[in-house]
């Protein structure tokens, strides 16, 4: 990529103040002195908000957030093979030739980051929420022979619902990934309503959610004596595969 003007790069989601990305690759150009680049925020109330900011011209990469995953396959030229397997974008290459790709490097990200800190083993796994992100979790555990189940606010054909979600059910399912956004800060007092008195040591909880370090969700599960793991290096690993993506442009 060439040097000569500045590469525009940014996160596209609605509300995102708060988020990661836009502090993280800042302090990235700064420690690789990349004074060619600048990140933005893209913050918008619409889909068709997120849709003009894709068709711009002058951005060479985005990230995307919640609540648009999956809106914004609509308007790119062509999704990355996992990407469209998975069903969510995560990431958006701008080309050189003019078309937008989608890619999705949650799965990445959350790939290492969880079997970097979790040693245990499950044949079963609770995902809670059904967003974007959580496909790309979805794919992850089948990848690995876990077999995922869904719980949402609402049963559905792919998914219990938190009323149905039972003591022996959570007893056979190992592994809990949170997907939702419950306890973001600053509503750092929210948690999914699942049974934590139902977990025991063998239960290993991830949350996606990064800020606060420690949610709700993982101070209930530690007290139980559950591992546990928030969303900071999935982060940090989902980032990173972007950025690659970006530069082989």
């Amino acid at each position: 990529m060439e040097n000569s003007k500045k590469l525009k790069f940014g996160l596209l989601g609605k509300q995102i103040d708060y988020s990661f990305s836009r502090g993280y690759f800042a302090e990235k150009f700064k420690r690789e002195n990349l004074l060619h680049c600048q990140y933005d925020n893209y913050d918008c109330d619409s889909v068709e908000e997120v849709h003009k900011t894709i068709l711009r011209n002058d951005i060479k990469g985005l990230n995307v957030t919640i609540p648009y995953k999956e809106e914004v396959a609509e308007v790119l030229d062509e999704l990355s093979p996992q990407a469209a397997q998975i069903g969510a974008v995560n990431t958006i290459v701008f080309t050189q030739d003019g078309k937008r790709i989608g890619h999705n490097t949650d799965a990445y990200g959350f790939e290492k980051s969880l079997f970097d800190q979790w040693q245990g083993k499950a044949e079963k796994a609770l995902i809670l929420g059904t967003g974007g992100a959580s496909k790309a979790v979805e794919y992850v555990l089948k990848q690995h022979g876990i077999s995922p189940q869904f719980v949402s606010r609402k049963s559905s054909e792919k998914s219990i619902s938190y009323d149905e979600l039972s003591a022996d059910i959570i007893a056979q399912h190992h592994l809990i990934v949170n997907c939702t956004p419950l306890g973001t800060f600053p509503k750092v007092e929210n948690a999914p309503e699942i049974n934590y008195n139902a977990l025991t040591p063998k239960h290993f909880l991830f949350d996606l959610i990064y800020n606060p370090e420690e949610t709700r969700f993982l101070t209930l599960g530690k007290a139980q004596g559950a591992g546990i793991a928030n969303g900071s290096k999935m982060l940090i690993h989902q980032a990173e595969a972007a950025w690659t993506l970006w530069m082989a442009q």
